[in-house]
């Protein structure tokens, strides 16, 4: 079992954020350690959204009470996601110099910037400081398509194109999603300097929210038990089609029997 400090948003209402994270690392014997950068009634995307942003001098301090008792040697990883300020960055940034000063720590982050075909959803400052002091640090990223484009300033319109764009960033591991392979077909891309491997899906219409979250949160599930980066991305990659499958007519994933897939 692994500890893992999971930063990102929190939800009431559906599984994207840390309500897709947290399920999927305990389905996988996990101990995930949520700490929310924000708390909403559901997401953004539907008709009304209400909530409130979490300061990041909080944060600071529950990570400093986490720290002075003792429990900073129990962590094994962290995973960042919604980052909604540069402050947030820069938290997550120090905490995982902090951890690391101590032992080794695996650091994914799950750059949450924006999508397609909307674009950029949050802070530009916020963007650039993940792209400038985040990715350098990071061992894995998990970008989506118009995040990898965005990030490396290259096309991203095919495999070859991902894995041409991860390779002119600073984190050793980039697992793309939502690459497009024609028109019906999607890749998730682990590109890595000497090779990059392919896993493939079935594009599909109304996908709910939190997929990306979900991919991220078995991804590193799966690594920290003990898989090798290229088997934990095809468990990832089945475990969100199994909750896909799952969720077949609603508007939020439905993980209660998919999580750990």
């Amino acid at each position: 079992m692994a500890v893992i400090t999971a930063i990102s948003s929190q939800v009431v209402r559906g599984h994207v954020g840390l309500r897709a994270v947290v399920p999927a690392l305990e389905a996988l014997g996990h101990e995930p350690w949520p700490l929310p950068t924000i708390l909403l009634s559901n997401h953004p995307g539907h008709n009304r959204c209400a909530g409130t942003r979490i300061k990041a001098t909080a944060l600071e301090a529950m990570l400093d009470a986490i720290e002075e008792n003792g429990w900073f040697d129990r962590i094994d990883a962290v995973l960042s996601g919604y980052l909604p300020t540069p402050d947030h960055v820069t938290l997550v940034a120090d905490f995982v110099a902090r951890v690391r000063a101590a032992r080794p720590l695996l650091f994914l982050c799950d750059p949450i910037l924006g999508d397609d075909p909307k674009g950029l959803y949050i802070d530009l400052a916020a963007a650039e400081a993940i792209r400038d002091t985040l990715l350098p640090i990071a061992d894995i990223l998990t970008p989506n398509r118009f995040e990898l484009a965005w990030l490396s300033g290259a096309p991203v319109a095919s495999p070859a194109e991902a894995a041409t764009a991860a390779r002119r960033l600073p984190t050793p591991a980039v697992i793309a999603t939502s690459i497009p392979i024609g028109a019906d077909r999607l890749g998730t891309v682990l590109v890595e300097p000497a090779r990059h491997v392919v896993a493939t899906v079935d594009r599909l219409a109304d996908v709910p929210h939190g997929t990306g979250d979900l991919l991220a949160g078995l991804l590193l599930g799966h690594r920290l038990s003990g898989h090798p980066l290229d088997a934990a991305m095809a468990r990832a990659v089945a475990g969100v089609a199994a909750a896909l499958a799952a969720s077949a007519g609603n508007d939020e994933l439905y993980l209660t029997a998919s999580a750990g897939a």
